[in-house]
C-alpha cells in the first residue's frame, strides 16, 4: 500500500503578513498531492478554518479538515493544539479568547495557564533547540500526557540531521511519540518570492534588509509524499495519519442556541409571537384585516414555526422596541423584513399591500440559512442600540461579526513596491496617475505608460506580486452592525478578540462564515438619513408645532406636488435618487405613485442596466412599445412591471414559473446569481433553466433572453424587499423638501457627512430654492445649524460646526461665554480659555465680522498681543477704531472666497465662476440654465467646478463628471478613450472648460466631452472637495 500522509501544521494568509496561499489553495494542493488530512493551523485564530471547510465541500472532496491552531508562549515554546472533539474545540476557542482580548487588537498574549487548561486538546510541541526546551518538555509532559508528540519538521538546512537527532533524544528523554509535520507556508514553491514580500511588510522593511528574518529555501510549501517518504521515517508519516484518525471534529456539528431571555413566564417562543402578531395586526389594521392577508399571516407563522425561527423574529422586535422607546428612528429591510409578519411587529412601515411579498425569498424549507432582516438606525444614535445589545446579552453572548480587510489596488502597490525598495514618492504618483475606472486598459499597462519598466526583472516581479497579493486578507476589522448572539457563551462557539474600537468585540469570522455554518446574525446598521429625518421632524415640531412620522407621511397618500418636484429631477439631498444617473432616469421615467419610485430605485442599478432592461420599460411605459407577455404564468409575474424583469425576486418566480424550479432551486439561483462573477456557478442552472422553458412550450430566444437577465441581474439586482423600504425613506425626505426646504436642508447639514454633495453643493442648492442662508457669526452661531425667524420669513444660519479644524473645546467655549448682547470686540474671544489655532480658525471664517471689519483686520487685531497686558485691558474700544486708516488694504473677492472655501467649505458669496467670468478669464461658454435652449447634438462650451466624479460598474468605460457653475449643476459624460487622451486633466482638476457634443432627451441634457482644459490655475488654491465615488 502506498504511503499516506496527513499536514498537522500548516498556516494560510490568515496568519497575517507570514503565511502567502489562500485556504482554497491550500485545499486544492493538498487533495492534488493526495493527503489524507489537512490541519490549517492558523497563529492563535481560526479566522480562516470557515474557508477550508466551504472549499472541501464545493469541490466535493474527500480530504478531511482538522481545526487547529499554533501558538507561541513566551516566545520560547511553540506548539500546535488539534481539535479532536467538540469539547476541545470549545476549550481551543477559550484559549484564543482569552490570549486576544488580553492584548490589543491583532496581537495575543498566551499565558501558561491557558495551556495548563487544555484537558481535550491534542498538542504538537516543536522544539527549537533552546536550552529552555528541556524545562517545557518537562512541563507539557507532566500537564499533558497522551496527548502531546513532538512535531518534527524538516526544512532541509544544513543543520536537519543534528535537529533531527536532538528531537529523537527528547523524545526518548520524556517518552514522547514524534510525528511528522510540515510548518507549510504556502500551497507550492512559487510563492516564496510572495512569502518574502510579506515578511518585509511586516518588520516594514525592504527584503534586502531583512535578510535574516526570511526563509532560507522553498521547502515550507506542501510537498509530494514521495519526497516527504525520503526525508521522513515511515512510522512518523504513519504517526501523522493515525492522529488525524483520531479527530472526529467537524464544522457541520456546530449548532445554534438561540438566546431565551426574551420570553415571559409560561410562554414558548411560538406561544409569544403569535400574540405579539395578533396585537400588531390590531394596529396595523384598524379596519380588520382583509382575508388574503390573513392567509399570508397564518402560512408565514407556520412556516417561522417549522424551522424553528421565532427568536431571530423576537430578538429583532425586541431591538427596534428599545428604539421606538427611545425615539430613535429605524427602517427594517431585507426579505424577511418585509413579510407581514415583520409588518405587524413594527419591524418595518412597508405596508405589504403596496408590494408583492415574494416568501421564498425570505425563508424556505431547502435554504438551510436562516432569514435576512438588517435594521437601519440613524446613524448618529446606532451606538445605543449597540450598547444596550451589549448590556442585555452581556459581552459573552453578544459580539460584531468580523470583516476581513484585503489588499486592494493602492494599499498593494504602496506595501510591495515598499519591500521592493522603490521610492515612496513612485509610488504615490504610479497611485494617483492611474485611472482605475479605465476598463479597456488595465493597470499594468498604465504603470508601463507611467515609466514602470516593465521588461526589467524588478517591474515584472513588482507587477506580479501586487497581482498575487490583492485579495489577500490583511487584518480582521469590525463588520458594520453584524450581531452574533447566542445562549451559552460566544467563546465556545468562536473566539472572541478586541476591535481598534474601545468597547467592542468581534468574532474571528466574517457574515459568509456565518452564513456558511447557519449561524444567526442580526444586522444593526446605520443610516444617515434617518438622522436627518429625525431632525428634520424635531425642527418642524419645534418651529411649526406638527408632530410628524415616517408611518404618517407614508399615509397621507402619493401627493402631485411632491412627485412634481421628483420628475423634475430636484433631487439634491433626497435618499437614494440623488445621484447623476438616477437624476438622468427620473425625467424619462415621471414617478407618479410610490410603486413607480420602488421600481426607479431598482431600475437604476448595474443590474437592470445590464441586462438591457431599462428601455424596454420606458418604452412601455410612454406607450410606444405594446405590453405582450408570452405566457399567462410570465404574466402573472411580470404584470406590475409590464413585462420586464426589474426585481430580483421577478427574477426568481421566473424560474420557478417558467422553468419549473422550486423555491429552494430557484432561491439556490439567486445565491448562485450574486457571486457568478467570481465562480460561475449561475452556468450550472443554464441548461435546466433553458430546458425547462423549452419544455413547457417557450422560444429558445426568450428562454436565452432570460439567462442573460439573470447574469446582468447577478451582481447588484435589487430586491423589491430592499427597494421598497428605501423608497419611503426616499418619498419622505421629497416630501419634507417640498414642504419644509428650511428644515430640510439645515438637518441635512447637520448629519453631513453622508449623500453624494457636499455641504456647499447643498447650501447652493438651498438658494436656488430661495432659501436664505446666514453666514457663521461668532454672535448668533449655534454649534449646528439652525433654523431662525427674520422679518420675511425662515432662514438657516450656518452653525459654528460648519468651521473646518475648530476643536468642541473651542466651539462650546465660544457659546458658553457668549455675553448676553454678544461678544464686542476680538479681544473678548481671545481671553476665552481657547487655543490660538482656534482663534484664527475662526478669525479667519469671517466669523467674526460683526464684531470687526473684514477678516484680514480681524486677524491682525488678534496676532497684536499688546491689549492682551492688564494695562490695556482698560483702555476703550473706541481709542483703536479712529487708527485703522493706515491699516491694511481690504481683501480682494477672490481672496475673499478662497479664504470661504478653505475655512468654512461654504461661499454665500459670489460663485468663482461668475467672478472669472467678470473678470473676462474665460472666453465664450455656455452656461447650465441656457443649456435646455441649445439645439439637440450642437458644439457646447461649458466651465465648472469638478464637485463629483461617478463611474459606474456597468456603463462601459465612462465616468459622469459634474461641474458646477454659478447657475447650477452640469452632467458631463467622459469616455474611456477621452479620459486616456487627456489623463492629466481628467484625473486632477478641480475646475473644467469642456468643449462637447450637447446631447437632449426629453428633460435631460448632457455634454459629452471632447476636449478638456485644466482652469484650475484661474482659481489660485481654490479648494472645492470633488467626491469621488468608484
Amino acid at each position: 500500500m502506498s504511503q499516506q500522509y496527513s499536514e498537522l501544521f500548516c498556516q494560510s494568509n490568515y496568519s497575517f503578513l507570514e503565511g502567502a496561499s489562500h485556504a482554497e489553495e491550500l485545499v486544492l494542493q493538498a487533495d492534488f498531492l493526495r493527503y489524507k488530512a489537512l490541519a490549517v493551523t492558523d497563529e492563535c485564530s481560526v479566522a480562516g478554518i470557515v474557508k477550508v471547510h466551504s472549499a472541501i465541500k464545493q469541490h466535493k472532496l474527500s480530504l478531511k479538515q482538522i481545526v487547529g491552531s499554533m501558538f507561541w508562549l513566551n516566545e520560547e515554546c511553540q506548539v500546535v493544539l488539534l481539535c479532536p472533539n467538540r469539547k476541545a474545540y470549545a476549550e481551543l476557542c477559550r484559549i484564543i479568547t482569552n490570549a486576544r482580548r488580553r492584548s490589543s487588537k491583532g496581537h495575543y498574549q498566551l499565558f501558561e495557564w491557558d495551556l495548563m487548561s487544555a484537558k481535550h486538546c491534542f498538542i504538537l510541541w516543536l522544539p527549537h533547540q533552546k536550552t529552555e526546551d528541556a524545562h517545557w518538555g518537562q512541563w507539557l509532559s507532566q500537564h499533558h500526557s497522551g496527548r502531546l508528540w513532538i512535531g518534527l519538521q524538516r526544512h532541509l538546512k544544513q543543520t536537519d540531521q543534528q535537529y533531527i537527532d536532538y528531537c529523537v533524544e527528547l523524545s526518548h528523554h520524556h517518552h514522547l511519540p514524534m510525528t511528522a509535520c510540515g510548518g507549510v507556508l504556502m500551497h507550492n514553491a512559487n510563492r516564496l518570492p510572495l512569502q518574502h514580500s510579506l515578511t518585509a511588510i511586516k518588520y516594514q522593511k525592504p527584503i534586502t534588509e531583512v535578510g535574516s528574518h526570511l526563509l532560507a529555501n522553498a521547502e515550507r510549501c506542501l510537498r509530494s509524499i514521495n519526497k516527504l517518504s525520503h526525508i521522513f521515517k515511515t512510522e512518523w508519516l504513519e504517526e501523522s495519519n493515525r492522529i488525524a484518525e483520531l479527530c472526529d471534529f467537524d464544522l457541520d456539528s456546530l449548532r445554534y442556541e438561540y438566546p431565551s431571555e426574551l420570553l415571559p413566564q409560561g410562554e414558548t417562543p411560538m406561544s409569544y409571537l403569535r400574540m405579539l402578531v395578533e396585537k400588531g395586526k390590531q394596529a396595523r389594521f384598524p379596519q380588520g384585516v382583509p382575508s388574503d392577508i390573513q392567509q399570508i399571516i397564518d402560512k408565514e407563522l407556520e412556516l417561522i414555526d417549522e424551522l424553528d425561527y421565532p427568536f431571530f423574529f423576537l430578538t429583532i422586535h425586541d431591538i427596534v422596541m428599545f428604539a421606538k422607546n427611545q425615539g430613535i428612528l429605524y427602517q427594517g429591510r431585507g426579505s424577511a423584513a418585509n413579510s407581514v409578519v415583520c409588518y405587524c411587529l413594527e419591524i418595518t412601515s412597508v405596508d405589504p399591500r403596496q408590494i408583492s411579498v415574494l416568501f421564498e425569498r425570505f425563508i424556505s424549507k431547502e435554504r438551510d440559512e436562516p432569514p435576512d432582516i438588517d435594521v437601519d438606525f440613524e446613524h448618529e444614535r446606532r451606538e445605543e442600540i449597540i450598547q444596550y445589545i451589549y448590556k442585555k446579552y452581556g459581552r459573552e453572548r453578544a459580539a460584531l461579526a468580523a470583516t476581513v480587510i484585503s489588499y486592494r489596488f493602492k494599499s498593494a502597490v504602496r506595501d510591495v513596491g515598499k519591500a521592493l525598495g522603490l521610492q515612496e514618492a513612485q509610488l504615490d504618483y504610479f497611485i494617483k496617475n492611474t485611472n482605475r475606472r479605465d476598463k479597456s486598459l488595465g493597470w499594468q499597462a498604465q504603470l508601463t505608460l507611467l515609466g514602470l519598466q516593465h521588461d526589467s526583472l524588478k517591474g515584472q516581479q513588482f507587477i506580479h506580486l501586487v497581482n498575487e497579493i490583492i485579495g489577500f486578507p490583511r487584518h480582521l476589522s469590525q463588520h458594520v452592525g453584524g450581531f452574533v448572539i447566542s445562549s451559552g457563551p460566544l467563546y465556545e462557539l468562536v473566539p472572541v478578540e478586541n476591535a481598534a474600537m474601545h468597547d467592542r468585540t468581534i468574532i474571528q469570522w466574517d457574515k459568509d462564515d456565518l452564513e456558511t455554518l447557519g449561524l444567526l446574525k442580526v444586522d444593526v446598521l446605520a443610516l444617515g438619513m434617518l438622522s436627518a429625518i429625525r431632525k428634520c421632524f424635531d425642527l418642524i415640531k419645534r418651529i411649526h408645532g406638527r408632530s410628524l412620522t415616517i408611518a404618517e407621511i407614508t399615509r397621507l397618500k402619493d401627493d402631485p406636488q411632491v412627485y412634481g418636484m421628483i420628475q423634475r429631477a430636484d433631487t439634491v439631498g433626497i435618499f437614494q435618487i440623488e445621484s447623476r444617473a438616477q437624476m438622468s432616469m427620473l425625467p424619462r421615467l415621471k414617478p407618479r405613485t410610490y410603486y413607480d419610485l420602488v421600481i426607479q430605485i431598482a431600475i437604476v442599478r448595474p443590474g437592470p442596466i445590464q441586462g438591457d432592461m431599462v428601455h424596454p420599460y420606458l418604452k412601455r411605459r410612454d406607450g410606444i412599445e405594446p405590453i405582450s407577455y408570452p405566457s399567462k404564468e410570465v404574466e402573472s409575474v411580470l404584470s406590475r412591471t409590464m413585462g420586464v424583469p426589474i426585481f430580483q425576486e421577478q427574477v426568481i418566480k421566473l424560474a420557478m414559473a417558467a422553468a419549473g424550479f422550486t423555491g429552494g432551486e430557484a432561491d439556490k439561483l439567486r445565491r448562485a446569481m450574486a457571486a457568478w462573477k467570481k465562480n460561475g456557478n449561475v452556468f450550472k442552472f443554464k441548461t435546466k433553466l433553458i430546458e425547462g422553458m423549452q419544455k413547457r412550450g417557450y422560444d429558445i430566444e426568450f428562454a436565452e433572453q432570460i439567462f442573460k437577465q439573470i447574469c446582468g441581474f447577478g451582481e447588484y439586482g435589487f430586491p423589491e424587499s430592499h427597494s421598497a423600504s428605501f423608497a419611503v425613506l426616499a418619498y419622505c425626505s421629497a416630501w419634507l423638501k417640498c414642504y419644509y426646504p428650511e428644515c430640510f436642508y439645515a438637518s441635512l447639514l447637520n448629519s453631513q457627512p453622508m449623500g453624494f454633495y457636499s455641504p456647499s453643493q447643498l447650501v447652493q442648492d438651498a438658494q436656488r430654492h430661495n432659501v436664505a442662508i446666514l453666514p457663521v457669526c461668532v454672535n448668533s452661531s449655534q454649534d449646528n445649524h439652525t433654523v431662525v425667524s427674520q422679518q420675511n420669513g425662515l432662514a438657516i444660519r450656518l452653525g459654528m460646526r460648519q468651521i473646518k479644524g475648530l476643536s468642541e473645546h473651542g466651539i462650546q467655549s465660544v457659546l458658553a461665554n457668549r455675553p448676553h448682547s454678544g461678544y464686542r470686540h476680538p479681544s473678548q474671544v481671545k481671553q476665552l480659555s481657547i487655543n490660538k489655532k482656534d482663534i484664527e480658525l475662526i478669525a479667519s471664517a469671517n466669523a467674526l465680522h460683526n464684531v470687526s471689519g473684514d477678516r484680514f483686520q480681524t486677524r491682525w487685531a488678534i496676532m497684536d498681543s499688546a491689549s492682551d497686558l492688564p494695562l490695556f485691558s482698560q483702555i476703550d474700544d473706541s481709542f483703536g477704531k479712529g487708527h485703522d486708516e493706515q491699516g491694511l488694504q481690504q481683501p480682494s473677492e477672490m481672496q475673499d472666497l478662497l479664504e470661504d472655501f478653505t475655512s468654512v467649505g461654504i461661499s454665500l458669496n459670489k460663485h468663482p465662476i461668475t467672478l472669472l467670468e467678470e473678470a473676462n478669464r474665460l472666453g465664450r461658454f455656455t452656461h447650465m440654465k441656457d443649456l435646455k435652449q441649445q439645439r439637440h447634438k450642437s458644439m457646447v462650451t461649458v466651465v465648472g467646478l469638478v464637485t463629483g466624479k461617478q463611474s459606474p460598474g456597468t456603463a462601459a468605460g465612462v465616468t459622469f463628471v459634474t461641474l458646477e457653475d454659478n447657475t447650477g449643476n452640469i452632467n458631463v459624460v467622459v469616455w474611456g478613450t477621452t479620459a486616456r487622451a487627456q489623463q492629466q486633466a481628467y484625473l486632477t482638476a478641480k475646475a473644467l472648460k469642456v468643449q462637447g457634443i450637447l446631447e437632449k432627451e426629453g428633460e435631460v441634457v448632457h455634454v459629452i466631452a471632447g476636449k478638456l482644459i485644466d482652469i484650475t490655475d484661474e482659481i489660485v488654491g481654490l479648494k472645492t472637495k470633488s467626491r469621488d465615488f468608484h
